[in-house]
């Protein structure tokens, strides 16, 4: 009887009891010239291999539910191998819906009343409802909100601290009944104050009907005057509750978004929500790896000794210090056109930084949607958005009194880790095209307020010397820039869904940890960069 292998031989062992087999029959002796019995069992089995193979192969290639089935594990392998990006790209709709209708400005009917508002020309309630559940929660910086209202989380808002806040501002604003009231007390800057009374009406006619009656003072100087040290203490005062651009760690202003971000009419700059989408195509022109392995900024230096500073680190006959830095003549500029200053067409270097001028500069945000690595030199000022930024993750810090030298280990890192710059700036792009988007500036201002009226200790009333502001009597009687980005700026139409849900405020644990990640990130980078310095200073190079 023949041996036949054993269920738990493996595959090896069934290949070596093959010759027990009925094959053994057609086997010639080994004597003389005939194939060795072995070599003829091989040769056999892989004949007839062969031939089976090629009936099973047509088989199933004349199927077509295999092919399907191919394909379906295909896809459904390369699907499970995809990488999302942080930010996906929207999702197409197939669906038409009905144009939504716009309501645009009634310039003749305010030349009808003599320069007074309309009234009935556009919705005075919004769509959604109070219940309505959010369909996005706020970006992570909103949280800031909960700081900068906190000195006056336990007092309140009185009448008599708000007045107090009287002896800076350009103005004060009324809302009163979803109407906007404006007593204005000395001239601002430019247009500031103009473009940010814009960006208050816009607001209202996004979100009509949802503003709470308020009063507030706004300052449109850029550095903050409300010192955390003269309302220290149990007896002291409460602060005077004060609106401006821009804050820092020794001041108790209330941040709110700039006047640029409706347009800066005097240097020629789009409002943001246009300037974002040219920033996006204007990043698509050249790949970073393609872009000039340098620093580059352009700006005016004259307005602080830092940035005068900055203009040392050009390249010269002495140094290469791999910045490019020019200054900005805006005289120059109104007389040519603004042909040299258009900012979606400055992404054409590697690294950009951004300097402070006499305080924070609106610059920030069009450098940082560059998709170049920021190279941002210590700061002292923050406005409403950057105390969400990271080092090392959306910019790369630069030392303030030692900027060349700072500025020149920063580009040789980033050109000797190519990946990992190129992916600093590109989270940093990510962030301002998706976590700085018009509508999260309004949810801002609409949050910022809504918590703001909540301290308020007393009934908001029109003052004998305001005047009722509204979109048609600011933007119908100009000309110009002026004209031109309040009406690229409107807002048409009413928001169909509610702004973002707000973040919990920071619990001490948790703002903490941001703060000692941004400390221990900003301390590693500048271990690197003396390490980096002694090895030069050792090779002599």
């Amino acid at each position: 009887m023949r041996n036949s292998p054993s269920k738990n031989e493996s595959g090896g062992v069934h290949s070596r009891n093959f010759t027990n087999t009925n094959w053994s029959p057609f086997v010639k002796s080994s004597s003389g010239f005939g194939i060795s019995p072995n070599r003829s069992y091989a040769l056999l089995s892989l004949l007839t291999l062969l031939i089976v193979g090629a009936f099973i192969s047509t088989r199933l290639l004349l199927d077509p539910t295999v092919l399907l089935e191919k394909e379906a594990v295909t896809t459904k392998t390369t699907i499970t191998h995809t990488i999302f990006p942080k930010y996906p790209p929207p999702t197409s709709v197939t669906t038409q819906n009905p144009p939504k209708p716009e309501f645009t400005l009634h310039c003749s009917s305010v030349n009808d009343t003599n320069g007074t508002c309309p009234r009935n020309n556009y919705p005075d309630t919004a769509s959604f409802g109070e219940d309505d559940v959010p369909t996005a929660t706020c970006p992570d910086y909103f949280r800031w909100i909960h700081e900068d209202l906190r000195p006056w989380a336990k007092t309140g808002i009185t009448r008599e601290a708000l007045e107090r806040a009287k002896k800076t501002a350009n103005f004060r604003l009324v809302i009163v009944a979803g109407r906007v009231y404006v007593e204005k007390f000395q001239d601002a800057f430019q247009t500031r104050d103009v473009f940010t009374i814009w960006g208050f009406l816009q607001l209202l006619r996004k979100y009509p009907g949802k503003i709470p009656d308020l009063e507030l003072m706004f300052d449109c100087v850029d550095w903050p005057v409300v010192k955390a040290l003269d309302f220290a203490g149990v007896d002291a005062p409460s602060p005077p509750p004060l609106f401006r651009y821009c804050g820092n760690e020794e001041t108790l202003d209330i941040v709110f978004p700039d006047w640029s971000f409706w347009g800066w009419s005097e240097v020629n700059i789009k409002p943001w929500e246009s300037l974002l989408k040219e920033l996006k195509e204007g990043n698509q022109r050249t790949n970073w790896i393609n872009r000039e392995p340098y620093a580059y900024w352009k700006g005016n230096p004259s307005v602080a000794e830092t940035r005068q500073d900055l203009m040392k680190c050009n390249v010269s006959e002495e140094h290469e210090w791999n910045a490019r830095v020019y200054a900005q003549d805006w005289i120059r500029e109104s007389k040519e056109g603004y042909k040299q200053s258009d900012l979606a067409s400055q992404c054409h270097h590697r690294y950009k930084i951004y300097i402070e001028g006499s305080a924070w500069s609106v610059s920030e945000k069009y450098i940082l949607a560059c998709d170049s690595v920021t190279l941002l030199v210590k700061p002292h000022y923050y406005d409403f958005f950057t105390r969400g930024l990271l080092p090392a993750h959306h910019y790369w810090p630069v030392r303030e009194h030692d900027k060349c030298r700072s500025i020149k280990f920063a580009v040789h890192w980033g050109n000797s880790h190519i990946q990992k710059a190129q992916d600093i700036g590109k989270t940093a792009s990510e962030f301002i095209q998706q976590e700085l988007k018009m509508e999260y500036v309004y949810d801002y201002m609409y949050h910022l307020l809504t918590q703001y009226s909540k301290l308020l200790q007393f009934k908001p009333e029109i003052p004998q010397n305001a005047m009722e502001i509204c979109s048609e009597t600011m933007a119908c009687p100009r000309s110009g820039n002026e004209r031109k980005f309040m009406m690229e700026s409107l807002v048409k139409h009413p928001a169909e869904t509610g702004p973002c849900a707000m973040p919990p405020p920071y619990d001490p644990a948790s703002f903490y940890a941001v703060e000692k990640r941004k400390r221990s990130a900003t301390t590693r980078i500048l271990q690197w960069e003396v390490k980096y310095w002694n090895k030069q200073n050792q090779t002599g190079s």
